[in-house]
């Protein structure tokens, strides 16, 4: 596991684009500017084990999804968070997405769940957790469809979607992957 420090950082930055390394500096805290680094290195050689060659030209959909101008049938998505980091390239679009476990106030459970998803947090034995599965489920969702936060967050999990959602309590973190079409 690397080391978050400043001389980390400094190693990372000549590894990704200049626009990558804009959006890293604009992070105030040294895990925001690592992971944001990280992220597209990981992404990086996972894209060149799949034969493709840097440099890699990115695009960016009407809502900010971004995608390889040069290969459109391989799709990635990355989220990290304060525990980890998430990087998936797949030959279908897809989505992931990467949480800490955090607490939910009664009105952001309102806000974004429905009646039965906020039933199932508050009766779950870890609350926490179970609010965690589900954020990063939708927001899995929002990035396979390449789309951001814009629809309704009460109806988002009952689409055709494919979500699977693992779980790390050790560390305290959730992850999703969602897709059109069921891969795991």
């Amino acid at each position: 596991m690397a080391v978050i420090s400043e001389e980390e950082i400094q190693r990372l930055l000549p590894l990704v684009s200049e626009e990558r390394r804009e959006e890293a500096l604009g992070y105030k805290h040294l895990f925001g500017q690592f992971a944001c680094l990280k992220s597209y290195v990981m992404l990086r050689e996972m894209l060149e084990r799949q034969g493709l060659t840097h440099p890699f030209h990115f695009g960016y959909n009407e809502h900010g999804k971004p995608f390889l101008r040069d290969h459109p049938d391989v799709h990635f998505n990355l989220s990290h968070c304060k525990n980890g980091i998430a990087v998936v390239v797949s030959d279908q679009p897809i989505g992931i997405d990467i949480e800490s476990y955090r607490e939910a106030s009664d009105s952001l459970l309102r806000y974004t769940m429905n009646e039965e998803e906020r039933r199932i947090i508050q009766e779950s034995g870890d609350p926490i957790r179970t609010f965690t599965e589900y954020w990063t489920k939708k927001e899995a969702v929002f990035k396979l469809r390449g789309t951001g936060i814009t629809h309704d967050l009460h109806e988002l999990l009952l689409g055709d979607e494919h979500v699977t959602t693992f779980v790390n309590n050790e560390k305290r973190y959730a992850y999703s992957i969602a897709t059109h079409t069921r891969i795991f």
